[in-house]
């Protein structure tokens, strides 16, 4: 079902990214998946770097976080075998590097959660934080971390 949706919305999954660091994607534990904070990252990199409200406008920190959702997503395929597994989202986390006086995080963050909807319909909608920070790895301007029920 959420397979079809992406089919019919015209969404690909990018490759599940793989972790530089020392952590795992996703951990599963008894009927919850907690996807580690995603990157912005297309084929593999940080495009767009800098501070919303600074170098990065609000439009495409905005589009940023929709990246960060489907690299998610992609983590989740891969740790689950198919995203029909996924009973709702739980908990989205956002960090936006912001730059001095840049108050629209949950702005930033409403466009990933608005791809959730589209995607999910009622299972997508979660519980929020979004969460200005001075940096981000690799000079992402968006960070996003995902708590998900899933079905065995």
């Amino acid at each position: 079902m959420i397979e079809q949706r992406l089919v019919e919305l015209g969404i690909v999954l990018p490759e599940a990214a793989s972790p530089s660091f020392n952590y795992v994607p996703v951990t599963l534990h008894r009927g919850i998946a907690y996807v580690a904070g995603q990157l912005p990252k297309v084929d593999g990199e940080v495009r767009t770097r800098g501070k919303a409200g600074g170098a990065v406008s609000l439009e495409t920190a905005r589009g940023e976080a929709r990246i960060c959702i489907l690299q998610g997503l992609a983590c989740l395929k891969q740790a689950l075998g198919s995203l029909d597994r996924i009973e709702r989202v739980l908990k989205v986390t956002g960090f936006v590097a912001s730059a001095a006086g840049f108050n629209d995080q949950p702005k930033v963050l409403d466009a990933a959660s608005d791809l959730l909807g589209e995607i999910l319909g009622e299972a997508g909608r979660h519980a929020r934080s979004a969460v200005g920070v001075a940096e981000l790895p690799r000079d992402a301007a968006v960070e996003i971390e995902m708590v998900v029920a899933y079905r065995d």
